[in-house]
């Protein structure tokens, strides 16, 4: 484990509470856009979230109402420090690559564009305010989109919706979103962290290791052959069968009482 950067608490904030971890891009003078700062602060909280047996679902929100992130900070580039904007474990922002097992939960206001957008397709989920919108502009700027959002949209959207958006550059509104699929959960602007709280407490009631091992081989599901899935299914199922919290669950049904869950 490195140790915690600075920036965890200034540009990126970080706090857990009932399981669920809320970490908030921080910086509002530049939209959220992400520097060497932020990049290390998600790093490290990555790596957190993974030790703490506590948290049991993370949140990533923003502090600005008008905007979730600007993506990368071109400021930064111009000065020739584009590499700061990744780590080696996380790629770009130090999460879009990140391995992580626990659910996160995108909680976006505002707009969501480029690198910004690909953050919250990094998410499991996403909760959305009716007012955001989502895009990739980089082709406008003559770039790529190279934090994931290229393959990951095509996976989370019809196809032809998709190559529409990656190809125009024209961001579309939340609520398309959510009648395609790609948005989870849409509310008005202040309700959207705590709906995310919702469906964070939702998940954070199941067994961890169970929810853990689930996620690992549905995210496996556009990588694999059926024959690959199976052999990871396989994997997982006996590894949550074999746990504590696999007795615990059926004897808490029986006895008629909530599951005391040690996520083992």
């Amino acid at each position: 484990m490195s140790d915690k950067p600075e920036s965890v608490g200034n540009e990126v904030t970080y706090e857990v509470k009932d399981h669920v971890a809320v970490v908030t891009l921080n910086r509002p003078d530049k939209r959220n856009a992400v520097n060497g700062a932020v990049a290390s602060a998600l790093g490290w909280i990555c790596e957190e979230t993974e030790r703490d047996d506590d948290v049991r679902a993370c949140i990533l929100t923003s502090s600005l109402e008008s905007t979730f992130c600007a993506g990368a900070d071109l400021s930064e580039i111009s000065k020739g420090n584009a590499g700061a904007l990744s780590t080696k474990k996380g790629g770009f922002a130090g999460f879009v690559k990140f391995p992580r097992t626990k659910p996160w939960i995108a909680a976006v206001r505002g707009n969501a564009l480029a690198g910004g957008c690909e953050l919250p397709l990094a998410c499991d989920m996403i909760v959305a305010a009716d007012n955001s919108r989502f895009g990739l502009p980089e082709v406008k700027r003559g770039i790529f989109a190279g934090a994931g959002g290229v393959f990951r949209l095509p996976r989370a959207l019809p196809r032809n919706i998709a190559l529409e958006i990656v190809a125009t550059g024209d961001p579309l509104p939340a609520e398309r979103l959510y009648q395609l699929g790609l948005v989870n959960r849409m509310v008005a602007s202040d309700k959207v962290l705590d709906e995310a709280k919702s469906l964070a407490a939702q998940i954070g009631v199941n067994a961890p290791l169970a929810v853990r091992k689930s996620l690992e081989v549905a995210r496996q599901a556009y990588d694999g052959t059926e024959s690959d899935l199976w052999k990871a299914s396989n994997e997982a199922s006996a590894i949550v069968f074999s746990s504590e919290d696999a007795k615990e669950g059926p004897r808490a049904f029986l006895e008629k009482r909530a599951p005391v869950w040690k996520g083992k």
